[in-house]
């Protein structure tokens, strides 16, 4: 049974959503604000947080933030219709997915299966070798599905479960371009909808990191108007 932590300073958005993930056989912790959520996590991490951005004491940026620090859990933001700026923000800093503010209830349960899938499978809880769980050597670039590790020219590099699927995509076939598209069927279901900027901006977050190991960074070309290509370096 998956947990999923649930922070907002909503109290109904609280109540429903929890009964609807209990009813869906997910372990639900809730939570009014990122601080106290903060306290219970530096004890133990759920398996995934779906976080409000706006809330006292703590905002869900501030948490993120402080997330990113030690866990590469999947996180997905609730936002309002008004908060495009902290949408395109939150996706940089390391969220996963989005959710805008008023939502169908359902479709946050199929985005939080959907990553939670994707967790298991960078994770390795799959059967049998295949091309996406064999350590894939690119240059300077190695990639451990298995153990959901990354390294840049012997430095580790931490990425997201998303972030980790769409340099895994983009590595797999040097020299080829990759579509926005494509990206999209490689890091989300098919019955969850993203567009353009989303996979825009786990790029960007994704580019920054690997540059954090290394300032000459540039394996990940943009074709624009057509998609990515990683050029083996």
């Amino acid at each position: 049974m998956s947990k999923i932590a649930l922070v907002d300073d909503d109290r109904n958005i609280l109540t429903s959503v929890s009964m609807t993930l209990e009813a869906e056989g997910f372990e639900v912790e809730t939570y009014n604000d990122g601080q106290q959520a903060l306290d219970a996590f530096n004890k133990k991490l759920p398996d995934m947080a779906v976080l409000d951005i706006k809330m006292p004491r703590m905002d869900g940026m501030d948490l993120l933030q402080r997330l990113r620090q030690k866990t590469t859990m999947p996180v997905i933001f609730l936002t309002s219709k008004d908060d495009e700026i902290d949408e395109v923000l939150g996706l940089r800093m390391g969220a996963d997915d989005y959710v805008k503010k008023p939502f169908s209830q359902r479709l946050l349960v199929e985005r939080i299966r959907a990553l939670l899938r994707r967790q298991d499978a960078v994770e390795g809880n799959i059967v049998g070798e295949t091309e996406d769980t064999k350590v894939m050597v690119r240059g300077d670039l190695t990639m451990d599905p298995l153990r959901h590790s990354v390294s840049w020219k012997g430095k580790d590099v931490t990425l997201t479960v998303t972030e980790f699927l769409l340099l895994q995509a983009l590595a797999q076939r040097p020299g080829f371009v990759k579509s926005r598209d494509q990206l999209m069927d490689v890091a989300y279901d098919d019955q969850v909808y993203v567009d353009d900027r989303t996979i825009d901006s786990h790029i960007k977050r994704l580019r920054k990191k690997m540059r954090s190991a290394d300032d000459d960074f540039s394996a990940i070309e943009t074709l624009y108007g057509i998609g990515y290509r990683y050029n083996e370096e």
